[in-house]
């Protein structure tokens, strides 16, 4: 007996009672490889000797003070370390718990924004269908998984939807690239002239979009069209970077691929690697010369920002990340796995696209590849492949909904940035026979 509210509350849970390298072990001897990173949070992986002698030195220092009355080395040593690695611009970190936390305070941080410079009009979010950026209501809201929202609809703040970036499903045939990114900058310039340009606060977007669609990276010249877009309108980017960034993609941030820099940025997942709950916002100069110049505050705050602990945890992750050859390596096993996938999948009838960008891969499934229609979502192909994949020793993140949050399956892949070539294949193996044996019948 639990006395437990879990997820699923039918679910027979296994017992996880040890981790270490990309290996988790449960109560009853079985080892899995953590080929999800947990959500795709587990960086470093399990039992990294030097996080966890830097959690226990700060503990031994202090291990909470209130952010009403106090600073810490640790916050402070974080936030500098994370300025120097971001695109030039992003000047200022705002230290949270995790990121829905980080997207419900960019959300505010971008509405004091306009209130501080006198544009206090300004109220209308715009975001992207099938997107994901967290389940307390103003994250829920921003985000589009139509399924995650559908029960808590009649308490959602309005939010605006464009578009995703999908182009193994929306991209025309007669498009070429620039075209498909043309014409998606200009369905987001419409919405924000049918809004307003001076109503619109900010346009959120992840740059490889994860958990509701597996690892779909925009098309080449997308995010600068955008960016356009919304100086054109002196509208905010956000950019949520909970999943896919602190070097899931091959670099320390994500955006740094695409060219741009965002206004407000926010981290999580991989930030404190699994070993605390942190996350963060971070924000350009503009931003906080308002607040500074202004009020004088950011009117948000819980009780555990800033936290000494998960700060000391995050700043030794960080640290280890960008380290002299680790995201060459993050480069290179991602590109392992691209091809290990592409041979054991790539001729799989129900494997219609398998995309990403370094430790950050997906995999569609489909009932038939040439017209890419989906499984009957009755099947629940994705809770099968996870399913089939548990049995055979392999941790993977599939989800259902893919397409319209109703149909649709996809498996997502993120595994830690530790892992060797011998493991990728592993994982490769595992998850094909997984899927066959979902798929069969």
């Amino acid at each position: 007996m639990t006395r437990i509210l879990h997820r699923s509350i039918a679910a027979a849970l296994p017992r996880a009672v040890s981790g270490q390298g990309v290996h988790i072990g449960d109560a009853e001897g079985r080892s899995y490889i953590d080929g999800s990173g947990g959500a795709a949070v587990s960086c470093l992986g399990h039992g990294n000797a030097e996080v966890l002698e830097a959690m226990r030195a700060q503990m031994d220092r202090i291990a909470y003070a209130h952010t009403s009355f106090f600073t810490t080395d640790a916050a402070e040593s974080l936030a500098e370390r994370l300025v120097r690695l971001a695109p030039e611009g992003l000047d200022y970190v705002y230290p949270v718990s995790g990121g829905s936390e980080a997207v419900e305070a960019a959300l505010k941080m971008a509405r004091q924004y306009f209130v501080e410079i006198g544009q206090p009009q300004r109220r209308h979010i715009i975001a992207r269908r099938q997107s994901y950026h967290g389940n307390t209501i103003g994250a829920l809201a921003a985000g589009g998984n139509a399924w995650r929202r559908a029960q808590f609809q009649p308490i959602l703040p309005e939010t605006h939807h464009v578009s995703p970036c999908y182009a193994y499903r929306d991209q025309r045939p007669d498009e070429t690239v620039e075209d498909y990114a043309a014409r998606l900058a200009a369905e987001l310039e419409a919405r924000i002239i049918e809004l307003g340009p001076d109503q619109v606060i900010a346009f959120v977007a992840e740059p490889v979009v994860g958990a509701t669609m597996g690892a779909v990276p925009a098309v080449p010249g997308y995010f600068r069209r955008i960016r356009e877009v919304c100086d054109r309108h002196g509208v905010l980017l956000i950019l949520d970077e909970v999943m896919c960034g602190m070097g899931r993609t091959g670099s320390i941030f994500a955006c740094a691929a695409e060219g741009v820099r965002p206004d407000l940025v926010t981290i999580a997942k991989g930030l404190g690697g699994g070993y605390q709950p942190i996350g963060a916002v971070m924000l350009s100069e503009r931003i906080y010369r308002a607040f500074a110049d202004g009020s004088g505050l950011f009117q948000h705050g819980h009780t555990y920002i800033g936290h000494p602990v998960a700060a000391a945890a995050a700043d030794k992750v960080v640290e280890i990340l960008s380290r002299p050859g680790m995201m060459e390596h993050v480069q290179a096993m991602g590109e392992r796995l691209q091809s290990g996938l592409d041979a054991a999948l790539g001729q799989s009838p129900h494997v219609g696209d398998i995309r990403g960008r370094g430790l950050f891969r997906g995999i569609e499934l489909v009932a038939d590849k040439d017209d890419k229609a989906p499984f009957d979502p009755a099947r629940r192909i994705h809770a099968r492949v996870k399913k089939e994949a548990m049995a055979r020793g392999l941790l993977c993140y599939p989800m259902g909904g893919t397409i319209d949050g109703v149909r649709g399956d996809h498996v997502l892949l993120a595994p830690p940035y530790i892992i060797q070539p011998e493991e990728i294949d592993q994982i490769v193996d595992r998850l094909a026979g997984a899927i066959a044996a979902a798929t069969a019948g």
